[in-house]
């Protein structure tokens, strides 16, 4: 009771305080939340990436996820001849909506990824699962069948066995994927028949390069044999092919990797700033309150309170400040990452993931700050001498 008494005698300024931390709070949960969902993008990248090797036409960007410019298919042949070479499997990006020109707000664009089911002979590390329906299976080809990763299949409000249009055809929803929080969340898998006559409708005659569409795809997926150093690999494929490049693992991290951790590094450093400042008003909300209690401290020391006991009640009570500071700067920033969320599922666009351990660390981190913050006036209040303090006026 006395704690709250003393936490209470001064409203407007213990108010200000808090507001200062809940704000601080606010914004380590909704930029570390932001941090989240691109750390799950990038990691999600890596772990597609890892221990293969993405061959296509050398105009395509480096480390884009739609190839625009095609590849023969014969190409894939040539290519499981090169020694080291263990599995190939052709595949075809397509943006989904063919209006788009790129990536999709914050996150990924929706795309279009065709390949034959299987065609990885058990070699791919990235496994998927569904939440409805199935996956493709080889018996597919030549159907118009799809399945739609989470944020795909709630943009369109779509179900397994509903169906939908993409770029003018008609597919099935055979299978809805369960969240991945990166690439597959906004995938539309299909056949890869399917997907190289899609392919074909879109593509002007002289990108064809004479092909039909059933010659064509996007991009090769090269599964080394075991034991095979991926970097030499890569080079060598560069090396025997004209105009092409061959994207590894090690490359992604390099490129993306750097550039994430740096964009990571730059919002959470905002939002320290930010508590810095709110633990800054907690040590000068803490001061006041010992230079006004100064008498009652005097008092307490007296009648035989010890160093440690001044110091643990001023402690507390700036730990409480920042414990409701924390409580308050968590709600505030659950709320804002929910309606963000909410009015970005319409667009696919799914700016955060707050996660139970980064909500924790806000709360539990916002009343050590707070603690942190009163020590010092904590320690000024345990070394007032008794005699001086009980003159103060």
């Amino acid at each position: 009771m006395r704690l709250l008494r003393n936490f209470t005698r001064r409203k407007a300024r213990t108010t200000l305080t808090i507001v200062g931390i809940s704000v601080g709070i606010w914004a380590l949960v909704v930029m570390g939340s932001m941090a989240n969902k691109i750390g799950a993008l990038v990691e999600g990248g890596s772990t597609y990436f890892a221990d293969k090797i993405i061959v296509s036409d050398a105009s395509n960007p480096v480390l884009g996820f739609i190839a625009f410019n095609p590849l023969p298919l014969k190409t894939a042949d040539m290519v499981l001849a090169v020694p080291g070479v263990a599995v190939v499997v052709p595949e075809v990006s397509l943006l989904l909506d063919p209006e788009e020109t790129g990536r999709n707000g914050f996150g990924l664009p929706d795309f279009i990824s065709g390949s034959v089911a299987g065609a990885d002979q058990g070699r791919e590390a990235f496994e998927l699962s569904v939440a409805q329906g199935r996956l493709l299976t080889a018996a597919d080809e030549g159907s118009n069948v799809v399945v739609l990763g989470s944020d795909i299949a709630r943009k369109f409000k779509k179900r397994s066995p509903d169906t939908m249009v993409i770029r003018g055809h008609e597919f099935s929803v055979v299978g809805i994927l369960e969240p991945t929080l990166t690439a597959p969340d906004t995938t539309a898998l299909l056949p890869l028949e399917a997907a190289q006559r899609l392919l074909g409708e879109n593509l002007p005659l002289m990108a064809r390069r004479g092909l039909e569409p059933h010659e064509l795809v996007s991009q090769i997926v090269v599964y080394p044999d075991y034991g095979v150093d991926v970097e030499s690999l890569a080079t060598d494929l560069e090396g025997q092919f004209d105009q092409v490049q061959a994207m590894t693992g090690g490359e992604f991290d390099e490129e993306i990797g750097s550039t994430t951790a740096l964009f990571n590094a730059i919002i959470l450093g905002v939002a320290l700033i930010s508590l810095v400042v709110g633990g800054l008003s907690v040590i000068n909300t803490m001061a006041m309150s010992v230079a006004e209690r100064t008498r009652e401290i005097g008092i307490k020391r007296a009648i035989g309170a010890s160093k440690s006991r001044i110091m643990r009640e001023i402690v507390f009570e700036a730990g409480l400040i920042g414990l409701i500071g924390g409580i308050i700067g968590l709600v505030l920033g659950i709320t804002v990452v929910l309606i963000a969320n909410h009015l970005g599922r319409s667009s696919g666009t799914i700016l955060f993931a707050l996660t139970a351990d980064r909500a924790i660390f806000a709360v539990v981190f916002s009343a050590i700050l707070g603690m942190a913050a009163g020590l010092m006036p904590a320690w000024n209040a345990a070394r007032l001498d008794p005699v001086q303090a009980l003159r103060h006026e």
